[in-house]
């Protein structure tokens, strides 16, 4: 009880830090790659903070490694802070209301993230410098999670590998730790190039690259079919070949996402999906050439980790929600159709153990369910800290910053992101990481199962699903 004491009194000194931090990084709502002005905020709040940084890790612009203490367990937390395009949202208003003259906006709650993961890393720092836990603490500014991979760049660099232990949380309208897996992901770019004619006087003459996009998509709903049932293809044009429909189209361009349980089974379909392509270019005589965009690999939860990280939000609780959250969950989830709600709770039902009857009389989560081990079964998402979990043993809760039934890449998340409500998940997350990285520090024997469990789960070891950078 006294760790939780002195963490909460922490906790307490440095949250104005904290949330200053998520709404400074929800202003700029940069997107991946480009969050230099948020990558500089939060490296300055951990260098007044008395960590060292390591800048430009893995050669990325925006990611880097902070370090604190010369001694003890390396205790690892990974931040975020890349927004998303189209996402602009005005802060805790529950109607669609962009914000003038800024088009992205935080509707994954990355702001959260890396603020969030940041208090955690400051509040275990503060716990060191007292000379209460003997640890040596690392925060990860990890840039490009939206479509960009980044922490597969920085696992392939081999920065997560010396860590006895890794930690992470993502926001969320439940609290849960995560014991399920999630899917491997490839986004690729599929480019055909043909020949140009005239559509009437001379169709023979040309060659049309966008018929080739269309075949393959054609070739690929036939393959759904045949690949396994959590697998996953989608796909969006990115180049039709022109608005003009009496000329052959030269070119024509596709990204598709390949998605499965397992980063073998995602390699396989990959090949697959390949040969479709390839068949289309054959059937219209026209050329193709991919491009692998990004790429991560599935998530593997740590036992013993995941445990730890359970006990602890489940002794923390939830957050604080007062009454006038409540009221504000209430109105934003009016904006969300009842059924769309149900679904968006579908994966939380499944890692937690709880059903939907749980929920439904809730407009914010105030359960803290046991932790499920269950890493056979694949949450249908994909995220790059799957990358991380090949290289070191990590955990991840979720910890609701939104109403029951948000959806995540929505402009009701973006709202909520900087909302009473996002600032109190934040917080608690900040609370929970801590506490389960100064207990993980202090348990050499808890640590020791830990890496057991991790070389048993990852007998392979690494492969990074990215080709090599150019």
């Amino acid at each position: 009880m006294q760790l939780i004491q002195e963490i909460q009194a922490i906790a307490a000194q440095k949250e104005p830090v904290i949330q200053a931090l998520s709404q400074q990084i929800w202003q700029y709502a940069e997107l991946n790659w480009q969050e230099q002005r948020s990558c500089q905020a939060t490296i300055q709040a951990l260098e007044a903070e008395g960590f060292s940084i390591a800048p430009c890790a893995a050669g990325l612009d925006t990611a880097f490694v902070a370090h604190y203490g010369d001694k003890g367990p390396v205790i690892g937390f990974l931040g975020e802070y890349d927004a998303l395009a189209g996402l602009s949202q005005q802060a805790a208003q529950p109607t669609q209301q962009t914000v003038e003259g800024h088009a992205a906006g935080h509707g994954c709650g990355h702001n959260m993230l890396g603020a969030g993961a940041f208090g955690a890393a400051a509040i275990l720092k503060e716990l060191v410098a007292r000379g209460l836990v003997n640890a040596q603490v690392e925060f990860f500014g990890c840039p490009a999670e939206e479509d960009g991979a980044g922490k597969a760049h920085m696992a392939r660099a081999g920065l997560f590998d010396h860590l006895d232990a890794a930690f992470c949380w993502h926001p969320d309208g439940t609290n849960q730790v995560i014991g399920t897996g999630t899917l491997a992901v490839m986004g690729v770019k599929y480019a055909f190039t043909g020949i140009t004619a005239h559509a009437a006087a001379a169709p023979y003459a040309g060659r049309s690259a966008l018929d080739a996009a269309e075949l393959m998509n054609v070739g690929c709903n036939y393959l759904r079919e045949h690949m396994i049932p959590d697998a996953r293809l989608h796909y969006a044009y990115l180049d039709t070949g022109g608005a003009a429909p009496n000329v052959v189209p030269d070119h024509a361009a596709v990204h598709y996402y390949i998605r499965a349980p397992r980063t073998s089974q995602m390699l396989e379909l990959f090949e697959r999906v390949n040969k479709v392509a390839q068949g289309a270019a054959l059937m219209t005589e026209t050329q193709m050439e991919y491009t692998i965009l990004d790429a991560c690999s599935d998530f593997v939860p740590n036992r013993p980790l995941s445990q730890l990280l359970a006990d602890c939000l489940a002794q923390l609780g939830g957050p604080d929600f007062d009454e006038a959250d409540r009221q504000l969950a209430a109105q934003f989830q009016q904006t969300i159709p009842p059924r769309q709600r149900q679904d968006n709770l579908v994966n939380a039902c499944l890692s937690s153990g709880l059903h939907q009857a749980d929920y439904a009389p809730l407009v914010l989560d105030d359960h803290t369910p046991p932790y499920l081990h269950q890493p056979w079964v694949a949450e249908m998402g994909s995220t790059d800290l799957g990358d991380a979990s090949y290289c070191a043993p990590t955990a991840q809760c979720y910890i609701a910053c939104a109403a029951l039934g948000t959806g995540g890449h929505t402009w009701q998340m973006t709202a909520q992101a900087n909302s009473s409500i996002g600032r109190k998940g934040t917080i608690r997350a900040a609370m929970v990481l801590a506490l389960a990285g100064a207990r993980a520090a202090g348990d050499p024997e808890l640590l020791r199962q830990a890496r057991q469990a991790f070389e048993e789960d990852v007998p392979n070891g690494y492969t990074c699903p990215l080709p090599p950078r150019q």
